[in-house]
């Protein structure tokens, strides 16, 4: 077992980074060791899946048969869906039935299923690679896409939770018109078919109950066709099945996710710079439909083998680590510095110089 007490004194960042690896990566296997069940990993991915699943089924059911309210039906599929995007990320770097491409491809699939707002899984696939080769600079399209690097502000609010929005939006500020139909033809090319109807059916629903809403304001109501009214019947609960809970979860995840993450002036391969931990007491609320993204996903990028239960299991001892060598935790000024990592000093080692020895839980002084 490696020291988790190192000093990070004279250590730099490829160093630390590799420390920070070292230790994480043993306490994974210790765990292993200790609760055998940890190594039939393929099992514990089908399980997980099938239990979101059942999970997304079985609240669908209760509220369609009126022994579950809308609101809390659409809670707890937001949460069971969480599960399936973290199945999804662990199928990306192919943590599950690794040389089994049937029920490999078949969870890919399920996961889509159980998250229609977001992109084809094989597209994000490369989409992700790319974001640990290139993680805060430019070419990272994955982060730029919900975000990162954004000034706050109304824009960054629309575009953080709707997908469909965010795309629009970068395709307005596109300056020449190949630009604008580039970004259009590859909105089309990765949303469809899934996101494109999920979306779609979400804006009809919007619009619909918002029309009817100003209808109700002036003193007046809209005479809906029998067919409109069917349709909407229709559209209303698969809002409250499965359209708002991934709307409420891709917020979450895209408003956690794009803070952690820095952008823009980190230097290259230096994953110390990539990400920081974010886990204050107020974000459990978005953490809780995201998995505890923003406690957990910077240690992913230190250690990518471990699936996302493992590491939540690992993290008292990696965040113990992580502190200790210089990462960061609850550095609030992102938010302020478009994602920026410089806080007004130089970029580099010299930025970590008085972070080395920061409590897990705070903000590093």
């Amino acid at each position: 077992m490696h020291d988790t007490s190192a000093s990070a004194a004279g250590l730099n960042a490829q160093q630390r980074s590799a420390h920070i690896r070292a230790v994480v990566m043993a306490h994974g296997n210790a765990l292993r060791q200790r609760y055998p069940i940890l190594e039939h990993q393929d099992a514990i991915g089908a399980g997980i899946l099938i239990f979101a699943l059942a999970g997304m089924i079985g609240s669908a059911v209760l509220y369609l048969n009126d022994f579950m309210a809308w609101w809390v039906c659409l809670l707890l599929n937001a949460f069971f869906a969480s599960l399936t995007h973290e199945l999804e990320h662990d199928l990306i770097h192919s943590l599950y039935f690794r040389k089994q491409r049937v029920p490999h491809n078949l969870m890919l699939a399920l996961v889509w299923m159980a998250r229609p707002s977001t992109i084809n899984p094989w597209i994000r696939r490369h989409l992700h690679l790319n974001h640990h080769k290139v993680s805060g600079t430019e070419a990272d399209m994955e982060e730029r896409a919900i975000t990162n690097g954004e000034p706050w502000g109304i824009a960054r609010l629309l575009m953080v939770g709707d997908n469909v929005m965010s795309s629009l939006i970068r395709m307005l500020r596109a300056k020449t018109w190949a630009h604008k139909f580039s970004i259009l033809k590859r909105t089309l090319r990765v949303y469809a078919p899934l996101a494109l109807l999920n979306w779609g059916a979400w804006y009809v629903f919007l619009g619909f109950h918002g029309a009817n809403g100003v209808a109700s304001l002036m003193g007046v109501s809209i005479d809906w066709s029998a067919d409109t009214l069917a349709l909407m019947h229709v559209i209303d609960i698969a809002v409250v099945v499965l359209i708002a809970p991934n709307v409420l979860r891709t917020f979450c995840l895209h408003f956690v996710s794009s803070n952690m993450h820095y952008y823009g002036d980190v230097e290259a391969g230096n994953v110390m710079q990539q990400t920081q931990v974010l886990n204050p007491w107020w974000l459990w609320p978005l953490q809780a439909f995201c998995f505890n993204f923003g406690s957990t996903h910077a240690i992913h990028h230190f250690v990518v083998k471990d699936p996302f239960y493992i590491r939540q299991m690992t993290a008292p001892v990696a965040h113990k680590v992580m502190a200790e060598m210089g990462v960061r935790f609850n550095d609030f000024g992102t938010f302020g510095r478009a994602n920026r990592f410089e806080r007004g000093g130089g970029v580099g080692d010299s930025m970590l110089s008085g972070q080395l020895h920061s409590p897990p839980r705070r903000l590093p002084q």
